[in-house]
């Protein structure tokens, strides 16, 4: 330093080591594509939980159970029916394709197992039900795969 205080000679900005491009654009792909199924996936989930539990699922309760409105559960019900997730008719119950329901349960499933893990690790199980929400749609195969084993451990 010189006499007023400043640095002669600026200091070299900390060199990153960034991921090779084509595995950084990798993951951010993935990301986008768990962002565009989310959405189906919860839907599915919660109208599958909702026709186990009560034999049927309005639309009024998917509103109330995913936080949203019932127009933005209307619109994504038409969207859900035109992918071929559900069944629906005006002023009736909404129901599962096969497909949905084939849907629902991976999604399930993916859940139960990031919460079984999450609650292994010491994340209580109000905070492992919130960050399973997120969690689950964004896991690869291996991952889920290592959190099942990691969750049967004793």
């Amino acid at each position: 330093m010189n006499r007023t205080g400043i640095t002669a000679k600026p200091r070299r900005k900390r060199e990153l080591a960034l991921p090779v491009p084509e595995l950084q654009a990798r993951g951010h792909r993935q990301t986008r594509k768990a962002h565009g199924s989310e959405i189906a996936e919860d839907y599915v989930e919660v109208i599958a939980d909702l026709i186990d539990a009560g034999g049927e699922a309005r639309a009024v309760d998917i509103a109330r159970r995913l936080g949203v409105t019932h127009v933005t559960v209307t619109k994504t019900v038409a969207r859900l029916r035109t992918q071929g997730l559900v069944d629906s008719k005006p002023y009736r119950s909404i129901f599962l394709t096969p497909a949905g329901r084939q849907l629902a349960e991976s999604a399930r499933r993916r859940h139960d197992i990031v919460i079984r893990f999450l609650r292994a690790i010491g994340v209580s199980e109000h905070i492992a039900q919130t960050d399973a929400e997120g969690i689950e749609h964004h896991v690869s195969a291996e991952t889920l795969a290592a959190f099942e084993r990691l969750a049967r451990r004793p």
